[in-house]
């Protein structure tokens, strides 16, 4: 039986929001399910490998203007840049996590309106009222759900979720990882194809 893709992601990066209108398609023609996993980019990026995020970096941030739009336009994905200060993904996070333990199929529906709220709309995700509002278009229950976002143990299902994404070494999102091989970045996709094709790296016949 073939192992489900890992696909790793935060809701923040537009590269993982363009990758997420892909995987499971392109994983579906291999017959291949794909495994979603929210992590914080803040805790890899930032906080294990001591680095700023992109926007905030010198010269890598000026190309990224210019990436995103045309990586978005090759891929025929619409893509909205939006202007929000202080954006993070812990609550969103938190309430995939939540939502999984109950209906994994619901939990990748809810990380998909999330991605459309934020790289589609231009809407911003970081508070609890904005995650609410995706979660309600569920029919999922929306007390309930901010009850949770307070219990210590959905905020350690992220936690977990986090260390987990560390331990197997995951720096970037996109980040996906396919019978043991990590690949990252939403522009290796012909490489995450040619794995599912092939299973090996050796070249493709001409």
């Amino acid at each position: 039986m073939t192992r489900p893709i890992d696909f790793y992601f935060d809701f923040i990066s537009p590269y993982a929001y363009l990758a997420a209108t892909k995987i499971d398609v392109l994983a579906a023609k291999h017959g291949r399910d794909v495994d979603w996993h929210p992590f914080l980019m803040g805790v890899t990026v930032m906080q294990v490998m001591g680095l700023k995020p992109i926007m905030e970096t010198p010269l890598k941030s000026d190309y990224a203007l210019i990436d995103r739009p045309r990586m978005a336009r090759l891929m025929n994905v619409p893509l909205t840049i939006p202007e929000i200060d202080g954006l993070n993904s812990v609550a969103a996070s938190r309430t995939y996590y939540w939502i999984r333990e109950k209906n994994p199929d619901l939990a990748k529906e809810f990380a998909r309106r999330v991605f459309n709220r934020l790289w589609v709309q231009g809407r911003d995700i970081t508070d609890v009222d904005a995650v609410s509002e995706e979660v309600d278009t569920l029919g999922v229950d929306t007390k309930e759900l901010r009850a949770a976002l307070e219990d210590d143990r959905v905020k350690g299902l992220l936690r977990g979720a986090v260390e987990a994404a560390v331990e197997r070494k995951v720096f970037g999102s996109p980040f996906f990882i396919i019978d043991d091989e990590p690949i990252w970045g939403a522009d290796r996709f012909w490489m995450v194809e040619h794995w599912l094709k092939h299973g090996n790296w050796d070249p493709a016949p001409e």
